[in-house]
């Protein structure tokens, strides 16, 4: 099953809401900048042309060739594995609304899900009550000066987003 992340648009109903699929994305890692422009991540893409053409000046230094072909697959790679989360991100930025995660088998099912999820009553009322704030940990347990939640999104939690 994959996880498909709702963005609904600040104007306009439900149908045109994006599902942006949670994962690889084989194309970006094949040519990431191609890939940003389709979706038009303007900033994105021109941050990955300047990192790749970064990259290639640097092959052509005597004895830098091997690194910077190792240094431009893991560009790739890196971009490949958060360009939809990077898509997630410039929408937020657009004033687009995340509505929440379906887990489905495919689009069209991740669709109907969706769907059905605002047909019901309880994603809506769901989605009105605001999260209850978080406590402070009283004593050492709490480390001061550092927050309380994830670094660099290494740790994910079941249902946040």
């Amino acid at each position: 099953m994959a996880s498909y992340v709702v963005m609904e648009p600040p104007e306009g109903g439900p149908e045109q809401a994006i599902l942006v699929r949670d994962g690889f994305a084989l194309l970006a890692f094949i040519m990431p900048f191609l890939w940003f422009l389709w979706h038009r991540m303007w900033l994105e893409a021109l941050a990955a042309l300047a990192a790749a053409l970064l990259i290639g000046a640097t092959g052509t230094f005597e004895g830098w060739s091997a690194p910077a072909t190792v240094a431009s697959l893991c560009l790739s790679l890196f971009l490949a594995l958060e360009a939809r989360n990077l898509r997630v991100a410039m929408l937020s930025r657009r004033g687009w609304r995340e509505w929440g995660v379906v887990d489905a088998a495919n689009r069209d099912e991740a669709e109907t899900r969706y769907m059905a999820g605002l047909l019901s009553d309880e994603p809506e009322a769901r989605r009105e009550t605001p999260l209850p704030a978080l406590r402070e940990t009283p004593g050492p347990a709490r480390i001061a000066g550092r927050a309380s939640e994830p670094a660099l999104g290494l740790f994910t939690y079941p249902g946040a987003r």
